[in-house]
């Protein structure tokens, strides 16, 4: 349940994600939306998606 989180808190999360778990953080963002989906709650999953998303989009141009 709950509602669905804005585009800035999304960012925000994925930022402190990041922050945490550093290279991992995209892997154990998609775990966390598996999870959720599992237990049925969708609106949790669809947030860990976009906030896995979110992670991609920042970590994408600077890979090395």
């Amino acid at each position: 349940g709950g509602v669905s989180m804005n585009m800035n808190e999304i960012h925000d999360y994925a930022r402190r994600f990041l922050g945490t778990h550093g290279e991992v953080a995209e892997a154990e963002a998609a775990r966390k939306a598996t999870e959720f989906e599992k237990q049925g709650d969708k609106q949790q999953a669809q947030d860990w998606r976009r906030i896995q998303a979110a992670i991609s989009s920042m970590r994408g141009p600077h890979t090395s």
